[in-house]
């Protein structure tokens, strides 16, 4: 006699999946960072700030002399956190974008820079205080899957395609 297949909470991705998604990813400023410590292959977690870049995709702007982007110099695999919940209410019914994403580094010399510290200056002004000093640079993250929750009973697996 087969055994019934487990239950799943994970629901069918769908066009308002994508939708919700993409708003959050859009609307983002900050986000939830977790890395693995290169000393002791611990996971530590901080906030940084988040945006897209001009030509989409998930950037940030991180100092070299922070612990998060020593990590990700050894490993640069990561999750993100995404969606911050709301005024009221319970936090777990507010939507969350958990992601697995991989960093990389953005060369300092390539093109596009001026293009991309003007998109971050625009929905970063504060930025500007530290964007020039000699530590600071910008990684992307490469999205390679993520778990959407967008409330009580809505969770959905989504791939990089989703999120585009």
């Amino acid at each position: 006699m087969q055994s019934p297949k487990p239950f799943s909470p994970i629901r069918e991705t769908d066009h308002e999946a994508r939708v919700l998604a993409r708003g959050l990813i859009a609307k983002a400023r900050f986000a939830a960072l977790g890395v693995l410590d290169p000393d002791t292959g611990a996971p530590a977690v901080s906030r940084i700030a988040i945006g897209t870049g001009p030509e989409g995709g998930i950037w940030t702007l991180v100092s070299g002399l922070s612990a998060h982007s020593r990590a990700l110099r050894a490993d640069p695999r990561a999750g993100l956190l995404i969606g911050e919940p709301g005024l009221k209410g319970d936090p777990l019914t507010h939507p969350r974008l958990s992601l697995s994403v991989r960093a990389h580094p953005f060369p300092p010399d390539a093109p596009g820079l001026s293009a991309l510290r003007a998109h971050w200056l625009a929905g970063h002004p504060k930025s500007k205080l530290y964007l020039d000093l000699p530590d600071f640079f910008f990684l992307r993250f490469e999205v390679l899957s993520g778990l959407l929750n967008g409330g009580f009973a809505r969770a959905y697996r989504l791939t990089p395609a989703d999120m585009e």
